[in-house]
C-alpha cells in the first residue's frame, strides 16, 4: 500500500541532499505515482497524470485524452496531430496550457488547450506515417463537443479517476526507476547551472584519480576535468591532493555536465590575488595585465588607484607572505610584479625588471614596436632564459620589443634567432580577460 505520508517526509530529505528544489521532488513522485497507478489499472496508451498534496499526503488521479479532428474509415486520425508528448506521465509545459472552467455540461470534466489551438498542433497528416486512433488517447471533436461546447482541436480533456493506492511489485518497481531517473536529469539540471554562472571563478578542488594524463577532481556536488592542456607540468596530482582551480567553462552532454578546469590560465593568477590581496576587493590596488607561461614564471602589471598605496608593496605583502602563498599554490612558479604605467617606454622599461633597462626608443607607434637599450652584462639578463623574460614582457605590455646592448649588434630577435627562438609580440594590449582567453583557447 502507498503510503503518501511517507514520500511527503522524505521530499524535505532528498531536497536537501541532492540541492534539488522541493517542487521539482514533488513532480518526480508525481511522475512515478502515475507510471505505477497505470502499470496496474491503466491501459495501452492511457495518460495518466497524478496530482500530489504536499500539505495532506492527498492525491488525484486523472487521465488526459487530446481532441483530433476526426478519424477515417481505416481507424486512422484524419488532420493534424497535438503537438504533445507521447510520454505518459509527461507534463504538458505551464506556458502552452490554457484551462476552459467546467460548466453545466462537463459533468465534472474539464478542458484545457491554448489560446491558439494551431499553436499546439504538429504537421501529422494522413498518409504514410498515419497515426492509428486510441480511444485511450484521442477524443474526436464531435464527441469533445458532447463534453464541452467550446472544445477545439489540440485541447485536452481530463476526466477523473478512482484513487488507487495499492499497488503490485513490478508497478513499484516502475515507480522507482522513474524516481530514480527523474532524480538523476533534475540533478543533473541543477548542477549545470550552479557550475556555468562560476565559469571564470576559482574552486578548491580534491584530486580523485589520475588516468592518461586527464585529472579528475572531486568538486563537492560533482567531479571537475583537468585536460592535459591546463596542467602545471610541475603538480604531480597526488590522490587526495586539494587544489585550487580554475573553472574554464562547463559543457552539458549525454552523460551529465562536464566541469572543464585549469591550472595553467592566466586568470587564475589574477583570481588567487584576489583572495590573498584585499587591497584587489575594495579597488584601491588594480591588476591591470597578466603575461604567464605556466609552471616556470608569470609577470603581472599592477596600479594604484589610491593615493598612499603602493600596489606592488600590496601584492608582495609583509615579509613577501602574500605572493609566496600565490607562489605556493603554484608549484613553485616564479611571479615578476612590476608597475604599470600609461607611458608606453616606462612601462616596457619596467616589464623587462630584472633588467636594468638604459633607454626605451619607440619606433613605431601605431604598430607598437620598440627598441630597449640595456648595458653588456644586462643584455642577457633582459633576453632571459631561451627569451622568457623579453616575451614575457612583449605580452604583458602588447609591444614588439628590440632589446640592444650600445655597443652590441644583435637584437633581440636576432639573439633569439641564434639560440634557436622566436619572439612572437602581441598586437594589441592585453586586459586581464582578453589576454587570458587569448592564452587559453579551447582546443579543438
Amino acid at each position: 500500500m502507498l503510503d503518501t505520508k511517507q514520500f511527503i517526509s522524505s521530499i524535505k530529505q532528498i531536497a536537501d541532499e541532492k540541492g534539488i528544489p522541493e517542487d521539482k521532488v514533488i513532480e518526480t513522485i508525481e511522475a512515478a505515482i502515475a507510471a505505477a497507478y497505470k502499470k496496474d489499472y491503466g491501459k495501452k496508451g492511457q495518460i495518466i497524470r497524478v496530482k500530489l498534496n504536499p500539505e495532506t499526503g492527498d492525491i488525484a488521479v486523472s487521465q488526459i485524452k487530446f481532441i483530433i479532428e476526426g478519424v477515417d474509415e481505416e481507424g486512422n486520425i484524419i488532420g493534424p496531430l497535438p503537438d504533445r508528448p507521447d510520454d505518459d506521465i509527461e507534463r504538458p509545459s505551464a506556458d502552452i496550457e490554457r484551462r476552459v472552467e467546467p460548466g453545466p455540461e462537463t459533468n465534472g470534466a474539464t478542458s484545457e488547450g491554448t489560446d491558439s489551438a494551431e499553436s499546439n498542433l504538429g504537421t501529422g497528416t494522413l498518409g504514410a506515417g498515419a497515426t492509428k486512433f486510441n480511444p485511450e488517447k484521442y477524443l474526436t471533436l464531435e464527441e469533445a463537443r458532447k463534453i464541452k461546447k467550446k472544445a477545439r482541436v489540440g485541447d485536452e480533456i481530463i476526466t477523473a479517476l478512482e484513487v488507487k493506492t495499492e499497488f503490485g511489485r513490478i508497478a513499484a518497481q516502475t515507480a522507482k526507476q522513474v524516481i530514480i531517473q527523474r532524480l538523476r536529469e533534475i540533478e543533473r539540471q541543477v548542477i549545470f547551472a550552479e557550475f556555468k554562472q562560476k565559469e571564470g571563478e576559482v574552486l578548491s578542488g580534491v584530486v580523485q584519480r589520475n588516468e592518461r594524463r586527464m585529472v579528475y577532481v572531486d568538486l563537492g556536488k560533482t567531479n571537475g576535468l583537468l585536460v592535459p592542456a591546463e596542467q602545471i607540468p610541475q603538480d604531480n596530482y597526488r590522490l587526495g591532493q586539494r587544489l585550487r582551480f580554475l573553472i574554464l567553462r562547463v559543457e552539458e552532454t549525454n552523460k551529465g555536465p562536464v566541469v572543464l578546469l585549469s591550472r595553467s590560465h592566466p586568470k587564475l593568477v589574477l583570481k588567487l590575488f584576489e583572495f590573498e590581496v584585499p587591497e584587489i576587493e575594495t579597488g584601491s590596488v588594480e591588476i591591470k595585465t597578466i603575461a604567464r607561461e605556466a609552471g616556470s614564471r608569470s609577470k603581472i602589471a599592477v596600479a594604484s588607484n589610491e593615493e598612499g598605496v603602493d600596489p606592488i608593496g600590496s601584492l608582495v605583502g609583509q615579509k613577501g607572505v602574500r605572493v609566496q602563498t600565490v607562489i605556493n599554490e603554484l608549484a613553485g612558479e616564479k611571479i615578476d610584479i612590476i608597475e604599470h604605467s600609461d607611458d608606453s617606454a616606462k612601462f616596457i622599461a619596467h616589464a623587462l625588471s630584472p633588467a636594468k633597462i638604459l633607454a626605451v626608443k619607440i619606433l613605431d607607434e601605431k604598430y607598437h614596436h620598440a627598441l630597449v637599450e640595456v648595458a653588456d652584462d644586462q643584455f642577457s639578463l633582459a633576453i632571459g632564459k631561451k627569451g622568457q623574460n623579453v616575451r614575457l614582457a612583449a605580452k604583458l605590455t602588447g609591444w614588439k620589443i628590440d632589446v640592444r646592448a650600445p655597443q652590441g649588434k644583435l637584437t633581440a630577435e636576432e639573439a633569439l634567432a641564434e639560440a634557436g627562438e622566436t619572439l612572437a609580440a602581441p598586437a594589441e594590449t592585453p586586459t586581464p580577460e582578453a589576454e587570458v582567453k587569448a592564452e587559453t583557447k579551447p582546443e579543438e
